[in-house]
């Protein structure tokens, strides 16, 4: 009996499921088995009482043995399949207490493996490593939805090296970088900027890794944007005109992320691209008084009245007391008398408001010293901040700094003025003094005026038609090139439109600054004249002072220079060329600290606001083609005019001198005058 049982337990254990598997035959108990049924371990199928709460609390950290139970109860199941029971035994024939009673077929719910207990989830990556991964998703596609193309590898650098960690975002919410770049965008009006212009997206705690990781590239390009801006400019100056042209150096993005890391002053990071130029800074803080006095009473107006002037009865005039205090001078408020003092008070003013000096007080001074109210200024200096946003970071140590609509020019060393003189620059509309940075490199005594093909096709080939000895009463010579243009060009001397002195920095443009034999356009307030050169009113003065700077030590001087002249061009280079920046301030902060103000001569403000007030100006800041016209077409005679033929050399010749020696070559120049 015991080996039948044996053979049955077998049967349902898994070594009798792998010997079924293999397809070894069952054979039954044969009294030859029960040797070997002696040598093999017989499970204890004796019954375990159920599992309690406590069982089921904590499953233990190792499989235990069953332990015994008493007889009336189901025995624990193993941890492996469970084995088939053996039929019980009749009741006359129950097995001993030695040997209990099989365990039923089925097993208690409460009796499963401790491997069937629920098992914990996986941690969930925290929002911050969420956002990382899609940072480098969104960067390692196509992610010009939101970064700009020109700066997506720069960005994507950034991300990477961080292994795309967010810059903005800490915990699934703005942290303190994000919160103190939205607090310094919001104020850099008074940087001259619109706020508008740098929305920034709200950092939502609750919102999912796409959504955070849109907001924290968003935040990434304003910055951009804002750095460029206040680096560069908010309009491209190709968009205000043509003759135009700086060098502009846009910040680059790996150095505006870099700097925002480690800093703990996120508005000192920022504010750094704005120009350091002390003028620049001269501005703001008079467009924070304006704004400041805004609110305040507005300063009382001088009233309209007949002109008046100094007598020798002494006009009387009740506007006289307010004249008096609006320029600053001092007397009794009852006094209506137009006197010495006062008359001499309206001069100055007028001569530093380019006004007629003439002491008297008419129409156009009284509007100049009424002014045009306080969000006019504020404008007038907007657009002042942004010019300087052109030019270069570092102006030199020694610079000349020419100003169009003050029309003056001014040497400065080390940061101080060390001489300043009166300039004419051109007349408005196509012969505009051009803007631009360009370095002197030497100046020629003697020189020769290679007339421009804009002026011979416009002015003298006209003239020629009218009078063919036109050219001749003006000491102006013609020759025509072997390609049929012609070359008119003035010789050195007293009378040579460049006068006796050209200051040489080449550019585009072909305008330079020179001597004139004009003298007395320089007594005239505004002095807008010229074919697009800078004429100096003492050209030999200003010779001595750059040289001095220039090439220390070679003895230049006003006397040395006049000895020099002559018929034939000195070219004196200098061994350290010196930059030339040539401006339009209409507002700027003078030496007393006072504003400024100068007429639009060449409609540049006009411009840009009328830029800023159009859609135009959402792409303002992107530059445009521009055509520079001061080339045109060589110059031909009419069909109806001959001149006796000179020197050939080509169009290259006529405009450079090409072919010929390098003194020549200098003497080919072409400018504007």
């Amino acid at each position: 009996m015991r080996g039948l049982r044996l053979g049955l337990l077998l049967a349902g254990t898994a070594v009798a499921v792998v010997f079924a598997a293999r397809s070894v035959p069952v054979y039954a108990a044969t009294p030859g088995d029960k040797a070997v049924e002696s040598l093999v371990p017989v499970p204890d199928t004796a019954p375990v009482p159920p599992p309690t709460a406590r069982d089921v609390a904590a499953p233990p950290a190792a499989p235990a043995a069953p332990a015994a139970a008493p007889a009336d109860q189901p025995a624990a199941a193993g941890p492996g399949p469970a084995p088939t029971a053996a039929p019980a035994a009749p009741a006359a024939t129950a097995a001993p207490a030695a040997q209990p009673a099989a365990a039923p077929a089925q097993q208690p719910a409460a009796a499963q493996p401790a491997a069937a207990q629920p098992v914990a989830a996986p941690a969930v990556a925290s929002i911050d490593q969420q956002v990382a991964d899609k940072l480098r998703e969104i960067l390692s596609g196509k992610a010009d939805h939101i970064i700009e193309h020109k700066s997506q590898a720069a960005v994507d650098a950034f991300y990477a090296a961080r292994n795309y960690a967010p810059l903005w975002i800490d915990h699934g919410d703005a942290d303190q970088r994000a919160k103190a770049a939205a607090e310094f965008l919001a104020h850099v009006d008074a940087d001259g900027l619109d706020p508008a212009d740098y929305p920034l997206p709200e950092i939502k705690p609750d919102a999912d890794a796409t959504a955070l990781a849109d907001a924290e590239l968003k935040y990434t390009q304003t910055v951009l944007t804002y750095a460029r801006h206040a680096q560069i400019g908010r309009v491209h100056f190709s968009r205000i005109s043509s003759d135009i042209s700086y060098n502009l150096v846009p910040p680059e993005p790996a150095d505006v992320l870099g700097g925002l890391v480690d800093t703990n002053n996120l508005a000192a990071a920022l504010e750094r691209f704005e120009p350091p130029h002390a003028q620049f800074k001269a501005l703001k803080a008079k467009l924070a008084e304006i704004r400041a006095a805004k609110n305040a009473p507005a300063a009382p107006r001088i009233g309209t009245g007949p002109i008046l002037k100094l007598t020798k009865a002494g006009m009387k005039d009740p506007r006289v007391p307010l004249v008096r205090q609006r320029l600053g001078l001092a007397g009794d408020s009852a006094e209506t008398t137009y006197d010495k003092p006062l008359a001499e008070a309206v001069k100055k003013f007028q001569e530093s408001h380019h006004l007629a000096a003439s002491g008297q007080l008419n129409a156009a001074t009284i509007a100049a010293i009424n002014g045009p109210g306080h969000e006019r200024d504020a404008d007038i200096i907007i657009a002042n901040m942004e010019r300087w946003r052109w030019l270069p970071r570092d102006l030199g140590n020694a610079y000349v700094m020419v100003n169009i609509p003050d029309f003056t020019l001014k040497v400065v060393k080390d940061g101080a003025v060390v001489w300043k003189t009166k300039i004419v620059t051109g007349a408005p509309g196509n012969k505009a003094t051009p803007l631009l940075t360009e370095t002197m490199k030497y100046i020629t005594v003697n020189p020769t005026w290679n007339v421009p093909p804009s002026i011979i096709n416009n002015e003298y080939l006209p003239a020629l038609q009218q009078d063919p000895t036109v050219l001749e009463r003006m000491g102006l010579k013609m020759e025509t090139n072997r390609d049929g243009s012609v070359r008119i060009y003035q010789p050195p001397g007293a009378a040579n439109a460049l006068g006796r002195i050209r200051f040489n920095f080449p550019n585009k443009f072909l305008v330079y600054q020179h001597d004139t034999p004009d003298k007395y356009l320089f007594a005239r307030a505004v002095r807008d004249y010229s074919h697009g050169c800078m004429r100096v009113q003492d050209p030999d003065k200003y010779a001595e002072v750059l040289l001095s700077i220039t090439n220390p030590g070679e003895g230049y001087t006003v006397d040395r220079i006049h000895k020099m002249y002559g018929t034939g061009e000195i070219d004196i280079h200098m061994k350290t060329p010196i930059p030339v920046h040539v401006t339009y301030q209409t507002a700027f902060v003078d030496a007393d600290g006072k504003l400024q103000l100068r007429d639009d001569i060449y409609g540049r403000d006009a411009k840009y606001f009328a830029i800023m007030k159009s859609e135009e100006h959402k792409v303002a800041d992107i530059a445009i083609e521009t055509h520079n016209a001061t080339i045109t077409r060589p110059a031909r005679l009419p069909n109806n005019v001959s001149y006796a033929n000179g020197n050939g050399g080509g169009l290259f010749g006529w405009l450079f001198g090409g072919g010929e020696s390098d003194r020549q070559q200098s003497r080919r120049q072409t400018y504007r005058q």
